[in-house]
């Protein structure tokens, strides 16, 4: 039987899902690159061969807008049951921008498609160690924008602020108070198991592809900005998540979120655990799953 650990990223086509798939394959991981396009994670594979000649790498494409998709993947990589997985795929789309299935894109993407895809792989991974990394966001940021349990696919967009430009920057921020709401909440459900979930916020990076074709006016101003003043690049970003899920120290660490490595307090609104159970039951019902 072969040694060799598992990992999955989702979003490994470009950006900071890239750059954790290249550090992951460079510990000598079988990594399992996840993207929408077929054309671009042959890319992706290509680049971080040049970077790492052994990788051991495969390719799954998966559109994670569609539910019906992400459980096709589980199903697929539950047959090799991972060892790690990151979840980083994330979009900034329009409110109104709504998937085939019916789902505001962005909270498809960045909280629906992680809740169905983690939690179809526990029974798989079974009484193994394995961790689950959710990449989130700032949290000083983030405080400001608490999620609406009441309207998680952002029906209202004029509570998403006056300027139209800035709604989908709120409704990703939402999104992105839910995945340290998910960190939470999955992480207590299981506290008696071997899986260990924890959250990071990888910075404020240049050279994603986060937002493209939606930035404009005011996000496209505030976006150029930003970075101007980031820190660096995808490689930079990429940092904390391969961290949390390699270290050997943190085999049994659960249930937090860190910046730059440190252990980081979330809003105290994204911390309550009724809110956060309250997230998980209203998400349940949203993906078909039981609550």
């Amino acid at each position: 039987m072969s040694d060799t650990m598992n990992a999955v990223v989702t979003g490994a086509t470009s950006g900071i899902g890239e750059a954790i798939a290249r550090n992951l394959a460079a510990a000598g991981m079988r990594v399992v690159l996840v993207g929408r396009s077929t054309r671009r994670l042959d890319e992706a594979g290509a680049r971080i061969r040049a970077a790492v000649p052994d990788a051991d790498l495969l390719a799954e494409q998966a559109d994670l807008a569609l539910l019906g998709e992400v459980r096709a993947l589980a199903g697929r990589l539950a047959e090799a049951a991972p060892d790690i997985v990151v979840s980083n795929a994330a979009v900034v789309a329009d409110p109104d921008d709504r998937t085939p299935e019916g789902h505001q894109r962005t909270l498809a993407v960045n909280h629906l498609a992680p809740y169905v895809l983690l939690r179809s792989l526990i029974e798989p991974i079974g009484d193994r160690p394995a961790r689950f990394v959710i990449v989130g966001a700032s949290p000083r940021a983030l405080a400001p924008m608490p999620v609406d349990l009441d309207d998680l696919e952002c029906r209202d967009v004029r509570a998403l602020g006056r300027l139209p430009s800035l709604r989908p920057a709120t409704a990703y921020a939402r999104t992105k108070n839910m995945n340290a709401m998910l960190v939470y909440a999955l992480a207590r459900r299981l506290k008696h198991t071997r899986i260990t979930v924890n959250g990071a916020h990888p910075g404020i990076i240049r050279g994603t592809r986060l937002g493209e074709g939606t930035m404009r006016g005011a996000l496209r101003a505030f976006a150029a900005a930003s970075a101007l003043v980031s820190p660096g690049g995808p490689d930079v970003g990429a940092d904390t998540p391969t961290w949390l899920a390699t270290d050997p120290a943190l085999a049994s660490t659960t249930g937090r979120f860190y910046v730059k490595r440190t252990p980081a307090p979330t809003a105290p609104h994204t911390t309550d655990p009724e809110r956060c159970d309250r997230l998980w039951e209203r998400t349940a019902r949203l993906t078909g799953m039981p609550e």
